[in-house]
């Protein structure tokens, strides 16, 4: 007997077959590179924390979450570090409900509840104070953000926070860096650890090492339920939007650029800026007696040695 094969069904087979080989290599391929992602992100929180001495043993650690990518990831990679750091420290989520209309109140507790993540919701009605005390066509920005420090840092006493976690990452402090250098007339941006004002709270951000598009693409494909900022980030002419998309388009046209911004920020020279409380120039002739008298005693001292 002869047996008929059909032609096309079995190219349409091997299609099929062809087609579900290259899925399965896809996923895998996208998978490995996830896991490479979250190990930078795990490495350089892991080592933030390390150099700036952010957390010791027994810290209650308070994690502003806005619901924005960066705090969504700042939380994921704590709550991975704290799994398996050489310290004990527990985490507490704080959310501020600025009570902008439209705000889905729902989102943030559902997830949190959903991870296991014990939490507060803050509920302040900062949106009409910024919005009845800010100009017309002026930036929300700077009110907004003096409010929201204020609220989170007193409660941050109120529940026993001993460090206030904020999910600022690398362009962040390159973009204030150049905002207070081009606008303020200061040369400063946001430090990885810092004392606040009154001594009553330590800031810290643990996402100083991490790059925006790492946090972005770890934040897609964890799929958090992000919830946008209605209150400035539709304000048009922002001048850290200006800033940034200068940092972008620099990172573009030399890559590496950002990284070697970043590195001067950690390796200030005081002796060679102009800033007098930082650097004593007045004391430098004094300085220079000082150093040409010890080279005479030690040569002095040389010429005694070689004649004995």
């Amino acid at each position: 007997m002869w047996l008929h094969f059909d032609s096309d069904a079995v190219s349409m087979s091997e299609t099929i077959s062809a087609e579900a080989s290259a899925q399965a290599s896809g996923a895998a391929k996208q998978k490995r590179e996830f896991n490479k992602l979250q190990k930078r992100l795990r490495r350089q929180v892991g080592n933030a924390v390390i150099d700036y001495g952010m957390i010791q043993e027994g810290d209650k650690v308070m994690v502003c979450l806005s619901g924005g990518k960066d705090s969504y990831t700042m939380l994921e990679i704590l709550r991975s570090l704290q799994r398996n750091a050489p310290v004990s420290f527990s985490l507490v989520a704080v959310n501020l409900d600025q009570k902008q209309p439209g705000f889905p109140e729902h989102v943030l507790p559902e997830y949190l509840d959903g991870i296991g993540v014990d939490y507060h919701i803050l509920e302040r009605d900062t949106y009409s104070v910024v919005k009845e005390k800010t100009p017309e066509g002026k930036t929300t920005c700077a009110l907004c953000s003096r409010l929201r420090r204020g609220s989170l840092y007193g409660f941050a006493e109120d529940i026993g926070a001993t460090k206030v976690a904020l999910g600022h990452h690398r362009e962040d402090i390159l973009e204030t860096l150049f905002l207070n250098m081009f606008f303020g007339g200061t040369l400063k941006s946001m430090p990885p650890k810092l004392l606040s004002d009154d001594g009553k709270n330590i800031v810290i951000r643990p996402l100083a090492y991490c790059r925006e598009a790492d946090i972005a693409e770890f934040a897609r494909q964890m799929q958090f339920p992000i919830i946008p900022c209605n209150l400035c980030g539709s304000q048009p002419n922002l001048q850290r939007q200006q800033v940034k998309e200068m940092l972008a388009e620099w990172e573009a046209r030399h890559p590496g650029r950002l990284e070697s911004m970043f590195k001067a920020v950690t390796n200030v020279a005081p002796s060679q800026l102009a800033d007098r409380d930082l650097f004593d120039f007045e004391g430098l002739e004094a300085k220079q007696k000082h150093l040409r008298q010890t080279r005479i005693e030690a040569l002095d001292l040389g010429a005694e040695l070689d004649t004995d």
